[in-house]
């Protein structure tokens, strides 16, 4: 089981995700088998943010001094599933997902549930610096995503 706290700092957020809480409820429920983690509880906490506290947070933790779609903080490199574990910190940026500004709800929700399931693999341990990892990365979010899909609309 998958227990999401999420936060928001960024009014803009409400006009395009009422219930945040529900929303990211149901793409854990979502997930395929493998990532449900029955018979644990597996959690983690979400920012909704902007671009400018993203970017003072890519600055510190990234040395990037330019906003970001999203940025993970994995509790540990290797994650040991145990009864119960705290994975980690995601943070999305509110502008990065609503461009362009005019995009459809639909197309909205569609960019940040793939922008999700990115932040939660980095904090299961998946990264993109090498070519075969950034296959086997995305190769992954492609099963999760065609599994949440399917079930959420």
């Amino acid at each position: 089981m998958i227990d999401i706290n999420v936060f928001s700092e960024e009014k803009a957020w409400l006009k395009r995700l009422k219930n945040k809480n529900l929303f990211f409820n149901k793409i854990c429920n979502a997930f395929p088998k493998k990532y449900k983690f029955i018979n644990r509880k597996v959690s983690l906490s979400l920012l909704l943010s902007n671009n400018k506290k993203i970017q003072k947070l890519n600055k510190i933790f990234r040395n990037k001094n330019k906003p970001t779609d999203i940025l993970s903080f994995p509790t540990s490199e290797k994650i040991q599933l145990k009864k119960k574990i705290y994975i980690g910190d995601i943070i999305i940026s509110f502008n990065f997902i609503n461009k362009p500004k005019y995009q459809s709800l639909k197309f909205f929700r569609e960019k940040l549930i793939k922008t999700f399931i990115h932040g939660f693999l980095h904090l299961l341990g998946f990264d993109h610096i090498k070519d075969k990892d950034y296959r086997r990365m995305v190769s992954e979010e492609e099963k999760i995503y065609k599994s949440v899909i399917s079930k959420i609309n």
